[in-house]
């Protein structure tokens, strides 16, 4: 085991309040035993919560301005049975939730996980609407009274539904946002363009409804392969002779070619370039365009 002694001098941890949670900075302060695997008691915007400590923040990469507060102290095994038997009543007070928004007639929001924070002091139900002018404020009212509380109705994403839900995707494997993603990384139509995706919402888009976050785990490697390899319909040099590309599989580093009437595929080290390299001989031949009639004496062509 290693100590705060042991990983430099840094004073930031980074810590995690679900399983696959986004990762928050906190100081230790003047807790300074505690290790990653432990579990400590926070101060944070929806009241104390205890959450789990990922790992020391390399001084170079914390931004003192990411930092939320200290912590408050090393959590006891009593913290941990008391987290234990609110999660159990979670399942209770999202149903109670449903229940009075069905009595005061919201049908526009999908309630779809309550949480409490460890001590119970704060109720955190997460809801999906397509009403941006959706009034939550009767619900809300009810709800604190029903569960002498402090209750929080936050509005949450289409992915983040997906998310809680769990469940399988397209592919037929469990879906990634439940089982790795800890944080969304934006997608946009033209990851899918430069993979050669078929557009169409069957291929692109998730249960989520949004594009896939699948879209982006190769993109960085298609961009890069298709940056030394030809594109569609440009004339190369092949073993076979000259042809025309009719198709690049980039993570292969190859490209089909049709020469005359077969079509062969032809690896990157194999491609000789002829539209730049008669390029390049047209301008070795034409005379110096810093003299007129091509005579040269200031090394121009040297």
């Amino acid at each position: 085991m290693t100590s705060i002694a042991d990983v430099g001098t840094s004073n930031v941890i980074g810590i995690r309040f679900q399983k696959l949670g986004k990762l928050y900075h906190f100081s230790v302060g003047a807790v300074s035993d505690v290790l990653p695997g432990d579990n400590v008691v926070v101060e944070t915007k929806r009241g104390r919560q205890l959450g789990q400590v990922i790992a020391y923040i390399n001084p170079d990469e914390s931004n003192r301005s990411q930092v939320t507060s200290v912590i408050e102290r090393k959590a006891t095994p009593r913290d941990l049975v008391m987290k234990q038997v609110w999660e159990s009543k979670e399942l209770d007070a999202l149903i109670s939730c449903r229940e009075q928004a069905a009595q005061l007639r919201i049908k526009d929001a999908k309630f779809v996980k309550a949480e409490y924070s460890f001590d119970g002091s704060w109720l955190t139900i997460s809801y999906t609407t397509e009403n941006s002018k959706l009034d939550m404020r009767s619900l809300q009212k009810a709800l604190n009274q029903r569960f002498n509380t402090r209750v929080e109705l936050r509005s949450v994403g289409p992915r983040d539904v997906a998310k809680i839900l769990g469940g399988h995707g397209a592919c037929g494997a469990p879906r990634c946002c439940s089982t790795f993603l800890t944080e969304f990384s934006p997608i946009s139509i033209k990851m899918a363009k430069a993979q050669g995706i078929s557009l169409s919402p069957q291929e692109i888009t998730g249960m989520c409804g949004r594009l896939r976050c699948c879209l982006i785990y190769e993109y960085e490697q298609y961009v890069e392969a298709k940056k030394v390899l030809p594109k569609r319909n440009k004339r190369i040099g092949t073993p076979y002779g000259e042809g025309r590309v009719v198709d690049v599989r980039v993570l292969r580093e190859s490209v089909i070619v049709e020469v005359g009437e077969e079509r062969h595929e032809v690896f990157r080290h194999e491609i000789e370039p002829l539209e730049e390299l008669e390029a390049l001989k047209k301008k070795a031949e034409a005379g110096c365009a810093k003299h007129e009639g091509g005579g040269c004496d200031c090394g121009a062509k040297r």
